[in-house]
């Protein structure tokens, strides 16, 4: 004889409104990103928009402004120091972004190479982004000085190719392409390293379909490697673009914006008007008229990378 057991049903205990909270995804999302977000809050968005509203003031060290609207902006327009800084900062970028582009591409299919010692190469190359700026900028200098540069003096003492020594920084256009040699030495190693890692992403079985296709070097530089480095050349562009125009520390230590304000960027020019200068809401004008310059920069990069979709499984638009 045989007993059947009822089947009695479990029920589960119903669970508090804290577990079902921790429980929600987009909830739990937000929390994990808390941390990050009031970083972001109290060292990136305060400062910015302290600083927005201090370029409409006219605030000054030690007295508090009140609201003038835009005129800092219309003050900056007529100020011919000024219009001359946004001049040396699209100058200083530009041709300091395609020189470290040039060479930094280059020395990147150079290192992707077999070479010997390839390690060490690689490692000495980072050398010049891991000196501080300021140190970087003590030398050049040296290098820069008009009686004890290096430069002067091999081409006088040694080579005898000249019977003066070069001032260098002395003048404005001497001084404004020894920035940009500056700055050019200084970035090199950023971008080399960079677009070397996109190069090690590249099949080689591309390059050598490519070969037996009867491409050569320059083709398939043109049609294999180039392409397939569009991404990442698009991010390292827009960050050596970023970097290269808020540029500060070596301009203001080489030459603090001299001879007579000619090499003055648009940050270095903010520095001075706003710290030294006393006047905060005018420095925090030439401060925000650097964002849509910025911006562009930003959205450069972002469609150059959405027509590579391609690269994604995506079509090209």
């Amino acid at each position: 004889m045989t007993i059947a057991a009822e089947a009695r049903p479990t029920t589960q205990p119903e669970q508090s409104w804290l577990v079902r909270l921790f429980d929600y995804k987009p909830f739990l999302i937000f929390i994990c990103l808390l941390p990050a977000l009031g970083l972001l809050l109290v060292f990136l968005s305060y400062p910015l928009g302290l600083g927005i509203w201090l370029a409409f003031t006219d605030t000054r060290i030690g007295r508090s402004g009140y609201f003038i609207g835009f005129e800092n902006f219309e003050s900056l327009w007529h100020d011919p120091v000024f219009i001359t800084s946004v001049w040396n900062t699209l100058l200083y970028t530009g041709v300091a972004t395609i020189g470290k582009f040039g060479l930094g591409l280059w020395l990147a299919l150079l290192l992707n190479n077999n070479l010997p010692f390839k390690s060490l190469l690689r490692a000495l190359i980072l050398v010049p982004w891991i000196v501080p700026t300021v140190l970087s900028a003590i030398a050049f200098w040296w290098i820069y000085d008009p009686q004890f540069s290096i430069i002067s003096y091999v081409l006088v003492d040694v080579l005898g190719w000249r019977d003066t020594y070069i001032d260098f920084l002395g003048s404005p256009w001497p001084a404004r392409w020894s920035l940009i040699a500056a700055n050019v030495w200084r970035g090199i190693p950023f971008v080399a390293i960079s677009l070397l890692a996109g190069l090690q992403t590249i099949s080689p079985a591309l390059y050598e379909a490519a070969m037996l296709d009867g491409a050569n070097a320059w083709q398939r530089f043109r049609h294999v490697t180039l392409p397939m480095l569009m991404p990442i050349l698009a991010i390292v562009l827009t960050f050596s673009v970023l970097f290269t125009f808020t540029d500060f520390q070596l301009v203001y230590a080489i030459t603090r914006g001299g001879p007579i304000n000619s090499t003055h960027l648009m940050a270095t020019l903010a520095f001075q008007r706003g710290i030294p200068g006393g006047q905060l809401g005018e420095g925090a004008a030439i401060a925000v008229a650097m964002i849509p310059f910025l911006v562009m920069a930003t959205l450069f990069s972002y469609f150059a990378l959405a027509r590579r979709k391609w690269q994604q499984g995506e079509d090209n638009d």
